[in-house]
């Protein structure tokens, strides 16, 4: 099972030699590609074969492209996720709203459950219990928007009264990076299982390539929010965005076993399908930390 978040930084040629990835720079090394969970180029110079490209794209590597600010902006998505696409994408188009709405319904406790625990976790109680009462309040499909209501009362109790998500600051820019990293590992496995991002739950914005999967991601920002509180940001660089390609190395329960987060995401994917093509919520399994 795939496993490591690998890295390029620096300008280098990336080759593809008798099952290994030969980093072609300064000095030649090799990885294994079967353990390659996430390949992140953050050097736009990088260059690498068509026979690598087809490697990583055959043994499901999730490949992100990194502009000149290092930041995420494209990333190498196959053509056909597993043999029985077509019936896959075909299902997806008509599952039924009333799951849809069961499913989504679940995510949003999930998530607000998890950011109501961490609030506990750095003693704001008061807000502990504001968000206890918005999950007793989530209607089918969250129409009432306990979501956006918890979110509000989450984020200022992180970072501040004054705290918006839309001002240029480095907790933004941190959080935002950390998400699009979420995303990405949630897209690689709506993908491998045959299904298309474009088709959400919830999310249905038409400018929007990856609405299932900014709907499956859900419970897992508080990840990224651990993180980013934690860092007691000044500025957000090279080195902290080393630190958030980390997190998907920690280890977490989940199904009653320890996994690291890469694979916690492929368990909790392939469960949110089972949930919905049998019309069973219990199926769903979500993550705990350890």
């Amino acid at each position: 099972m795939s496993w490591r978040t690998v890295i390029i930084t620096n300008r280098c040629k990336l080759d593809y030699r008798m099952g290994y990835m030969v980093v072609r720079g300064d000095e030649i090394k090799r990885v294994f590609v079967d353990e390659i969970a996430v390949l992140v180029i953050e050097n736009p110079a990088v260059s690498f074969t068509g026979c690598l490209m087809e490697a990583l794209v055959e043994k499901k590597v999730k490949v992100i492209f990194c502009d000149s600010k290092r930041n995420p902006f494209a990333e190498l998505a196959p053509h056909h996720g597993s043999h029985d696409s077509s019936l896959k994408i075909r299902t997806q188009a008509v599952w039924s709203k009333g799951i849809k709405d069961a499913v989504w319904t679940e995510i949003v406790s999930e998530k607000i459950r998890k950011q109501a625990e961490f609030l506990l976790e750095i003693n704001r109680d008061r807000e502990y219990d504001l968000l206890l009462s918005y999950i007793s309040q989530i209607e089918t499909g969250d129409a009432s928007n306990r979501e956006g209501h918890a979110a509000k009362v989450y984020f200022n109790a992180l970072f501040g009264m004054d705290f918006t998500r839309s001002a240029d600051i480095p907790v933004n820019a941190a959080l935002n990076y950390g998400y699009s990293i979420i995303l990405s590992a949630m897209n690689r496995e709506i993908a491998a299982n045959g299904y298309l991002t474009q088709l959400g739950i919830f999310h249905n914005n038409m400018f929007n390539h990856f609405n299932l999967g900014s709907d499956l991601m859900e419970p897992f920002r508080i990840i990224v929010d651990r993180y980013v509180y934690r860092m007691n940001l000044c500025d957000f660089g090279k080195e902290e965005k080393h630190k958030l390609w980390g997190m998907l190395n920690d280890t977490v329960r989940i199904d009653n076993t320890q996994q690291v987060l890469i694979n916690a995401v492929k368990i909790y994917v392939r469960s949110v399908f089972d949930a919905i093509n049998d019309e069973d919520i219990s199926k769903i399994c979500f993550f705990s930390f350890i």
